[in-house]
């Protein structure tokens, strides 16, 4: 796998490096800046890039701004964004675009290396890992109409654990369930959120932008 990170500093920077590299995986080049971001990825093409929220001059939301970009210049393009606080409007932002091959995590998930490693690498192959704080987030905000309400506590968890990346038999293993009884609860929440069978779309990769609210 090939990597290029967009951080201002330089530590996590250079120790995203080193962890990347511990893992097998080569980071081809770094930039400290949102507006840099696309040129390293269209010069190199890598299988993702690694993303800070705030970055110089404002430090608000360049990092956001060039992912978006990127994204637009590159479809397709895997992107895990980085953010030190929860701003649900970013992971919004970010996977309004598409859902595949998107992630947004706290940047203290890095020290947890083995999970940051698996997010790396579900999102590089075009999977969706939403930080678990920022899910409980949204899910305290619901709007009492939201059509999510519809959803039983455990449908709503096995939603919760799909928005997070989870693959069915790790959510079985999470919720102490079989495997069964977690396709039974995402068939009822592809029914519940009125997503029937298509050639064109994911429904997996929907019911997320549902329960993420970008797909309104």
């Amino acid at each position: 796998m090939r990597v290029v990170i967009a951080e201002d500093s330089v530590l996590l920077r250079e120790g995203l490096v080193r962890l990347l590299a511990d893992e097998g995986i080569e980071t081809v080049a770094t930039v400290g800046d949102g507006p840099g971001l696309l040129g390293i990825v269209t010069e190199h093409r890598p299988d993702l890039a690694i993303v800070d929220v705030r970055m110089p001059p404002s430090f608000t939301d360049e990092g956001l701004r060039a992912a978006l970009a990127v994204r637009e210049r590159v479809p397709g393009m895997p992107i895990l964004v980085l953010s030190q606080y929860v701003e649900e409007r970013y992971a919004t932002d970010l996977i309004g675009g598409g859902a595949q091959g998107v992630g947004y995590l706290l940047k203290e998930r890095v020290a947890e290396v083995s999970e940051f490693m698996d997010a790396v690498r579900r999102i590089a192959a075009g999977g969706t890992v939403i930080d678990p704080e920022v899910i409980g987030q949204l899910l305290g905000r619901r709007r009492r109409d939201d059509p999510l309400e519809a959803l039983t506590p455990r449908e709503s968890e096995v939603l919760a654990l799909m928005a997070q990346g989870r693959s069915n038999t790790a959510i079985a293993r999470d919720l102490v369930v079989t495997d069964g009884a977690v396709e039974k609860h995402i068939s009822n929440i592809f029914a519940k959120l009125g997503l029937a069978p298509a050639t064109d779309d994911h429904r997996r990769v929907r019911a997320v932008l549902a329960y993420l609210g970008a797909g309104e």
